[in-house]
């Protein structure tokens, strides 16, 4: 079939033609931002869940449905490299620059604008990658005192009144969360506690890693209590096939139900690898419906292109004992597996491996279910380790 044509959309972030098994999520979010602008007390929301399962995706179609509602927003994302008040302040000044068109929002927002001045002014010290446009001189003494807690705090204070006046709310969408550092992640806590406590409205909508919990919860203990962490998994059966079935047959094209249950069956449900195998089964197809021999041999080629791109890009990153650690998880199968049986695998005391698995943690490659056992975040990556590094001469 023609390729020009393939509705499927394999990529980082890239939405795909069906969003299918998010409706729940999508209306506990709207819920809870509807609550916001309206004052009411409210949990923010963050998503989280291993790579591949669309919270990027989810994350943006959210923003769409929030700005369609008349909700300001803001978007970044955290890279391991860029302080939070470099990623905020930017983005806080465009959409206060929005609101300040907003006839009965604009002494607010041109207060909020001093306060961004003056918080970029005194926190330049310290992060040295804050670059903003200053339209506005700062108001002395409005976050202002280079301390991020505080500061933060006053700015999103100021923020939220101009947002209430504005008779909207606020709402920041960040994704990759788990790379914002700990004292950062307080500052924002507080700030966002603090906004609750006023009824302003101003709340996060985030997405990361399953070790966003507990990176909360460590940066401040009272975490748990302000925010949600619905968990975004692989698809259900019927959300799966709707996924791959739907797209095609609006384009008129069909499939067998055994190659619907083999693309199934080959990548759990994961809606990145939906994606990969419903491209990779409409290329290799010659005419509707889509059969199980096209599904196998366009399997081969799904994985040959996963591990090139989706999997190859993260194994790069990777120290020669790191990619050992691995490996050692993936013959344990899929996990998660206790740390002391990985040790064993390595025949190695398990102290001695707490930096590499702690190097792992940082790089986003593993995380921590629960105290002592390690868990892939990446789905199938047991498999790409096998294949990548087959044999067992890695354990010399």
């Amino acid at each position: 079939m023609d390729p020009v044509t393939n509705p499927y959309a394999p990529g980082a972030g890239t939405p795909p033609p069906e969003l299918a098994g998010r409706d729940q999520l999508r209306e506990q979010v709207r819920i809870a931002i509807e609550r916001v602008r309206l004052g009411h007390p409210t949990k923010s929301v963050l998503m989280v869940g291993l790579r591949g399962v669309g919270k990027t995706v989810l994350l943006d179609r959210i923003r769409d449905d929030a700005e369609a509602a008349g909700i300001q927003t803001i978007r970044v994302e955290a890279p391991e490299t860029r302080s939070l008040p470099a990623l905020l302040a930017p983005q806080l000044r465009q959409a206060l620059l929005r609101l300040s068109r907003v006839a009965k929002a604009k002494a607010g927002a041109e207060r909020a604008l001093r306060a961004l001045a003056g918080f970029a002014k005194a926190l330049k010290v310290k992060y040295h990658d804050i670059e903003v446009g200053l339209d506005l001189e700062p108001e002395a003494g409005l976050a202002d005192n280079g301390d991020l807690e505080h500061d933060l705090q006053a700015l999103l204070e100021t923020v939220g009144t101009a947002a209430q006046d504005a008779s909207t709310a606020m709402v920041m969408f960040v994704d990759e969360l788990q790379y914002v550092k700990e004292e950062e992640l307080a500052a924002l806590i507080t700030a966002l506690h603090r906004s609750a406590q006023r009824r302003l409205p101003v709340t996060l909508v985030g997405a990361g890693l399953p070790q966003l919990r507990g990176r909360m919860g460590k940066a401040k203990s009272y975490a748990e209590r302000l925010f949600e962490f619905p968990e975004v998994g692989a698809l259900p059966r019927e959300a799966a096939a709707t996924a791959i079935e739907k797209p095609a047959r609006e384009m008129g094209v069909a499939y067998v139900p055994d190659a619907i249950a083999l693309i199934l069956k080959e990548t759990k449900g994961y809606p990145y690898f939906l994606q990969e195998w419903g491209k990779h089964a409409w290329d290799t197809a010659s005419a509707s419906p889509i059969t199980l021999a096209d599904v196998q041999v366009a399997s081969r080629s799904a994985i040959a292109a996963l591990d090139e791109s989706f999997f190859r890009v993260r194994f790069d990153r990777l120290t020669p004992g790191e990619k050992k650690y691995l490996r050692a998880m993936a013959e344990l199968g899929p996990g998660p597996h206790r740390s002391g049986d990985i040790a064993d695998e390595l025949a190695k005391p398990v102290t001695s491996l707490g930096p590499t698995r702690g190097k792992l943690i940082a790089k986003g490659m593993i995380w921590s279910p629960s105290h002592g056992d390690t868990g892939f975040t990446v789905p199938l990556f047991d498999e790409f380790m096998r294949r990548i590094i087959p044999g067992s001469d890695w354990k010399t």
